[in-house]
């Protein structure tokens, strides 16, 4: 068995939280221990791993338990840069569904509040843990845009994966994406390519990037774009699942190795 560390980057609007927690959900099938991390301030992955709503609101972000990241990191005017994160505190905040183990990392900063140079000091221990110290299957669903990779989030996962849907916006990104994260060095970037519609978009997207670098496609659903307003029928979600599922077996297969 491997330890496999994703981050799930992409422009917004792309549909990069519904193909992170389908991509959860596939990994979940295989009976392995699957970290879901909400990275994105719009904390949209709860919902879409099937938390209920209710319960999916009331999860407190990790930045907001105040007393355990002052007693890891410390108090007063100055914190360790390394606070040690053991298995307690990772099991107490998260959140269990199955074998899955949900975390919600933090929200947006409000203009005008202290620093959150403590908590994300914290955080930052968390996710190395989670990245670096364990042997599950870790999926993170990073916030749209570039912004996180600026801050070196996503170092030490094994793969990066970029969802695009055909437009020029979207690839420039992706692309935008993808230096940043060898930067930071990230040795495996990929493409999914989402709500794809004609034949002419899949090639669209396949001639943006060097061959071997997409690892497939999800096609345009009507049913999955209604999902903001209802949830997504069985039969929709199976669909998406299946496409996930040749997904996964790749991402096994450029790993070396399978769960």
């Amino acid at each position: 068995m491997i330890s496999l560390k994703l981050a799930i980057s992409g422009k917004g609007g792309v549909g990069k939280t519904t193909i992170a927690a389908a991509l959860i959900k596939s990994f979940a099938e295989t009976s392995r221990v699957v970290y879901a991390i909400d990275a994105d301030p719009d904390a949209c992955l709860a919902a879409a791993i099937g938390i209920p709503e209710n319960e999916a609101w009331s999860i407190k972000p990790v930045v907001e338990m105040r007393d355990k990241i002052k007693q890891v990191s410390g108090g007063g005017a100055f914190y360790t840069l390394n606070p040690t994160i053991d298995e307690e505190i990772i099991k107490d905040y998260s959140y269990p569904l199955g074998n899955i183990r949900f975390l919600r990392m933090g929200d947006v900063k409000k203009g005008g509040s202290e620093c959150y140079c403590r908590e994300n000091t914290f955080l930052s221990a968390l996710i190395y843990a989670l990245l670096l110290d364990r042997n599950d299957v870790v999926v993170m669903d990073m916030g749209a845009g570039i912004e996180h990779l600026s801050r070196g989030t996503a170092r030490g996962v094994d793969m990066m994966l970029v969802v695009v849907e055909p437009s020029r916006n979207s690839i420039n990104t992706a692309r935008n994406v993808i230096n940043m994260a060898r930067d930071l060095g990230i040795k495996k970037v990929k493409v999914i390519g989402n709500k794809i519609r004609h034949v002419s978009e899949r090639e669209f997207i396949e001639n943006s990037f060097p061959p071997g670098d997409v690892l497939g496609f999800v096609e345009f659903s009507d049913v999955i774009w209604e999902n903001s307003i209802k949830p997504v029928p069985v039969t929709a979600e199976e669909r998406l699942l299946s496409g996930m599922r040749e997904v996964r077996e790749k991402i096994l297969g450029e790993a070396g190795g399978a769960v």
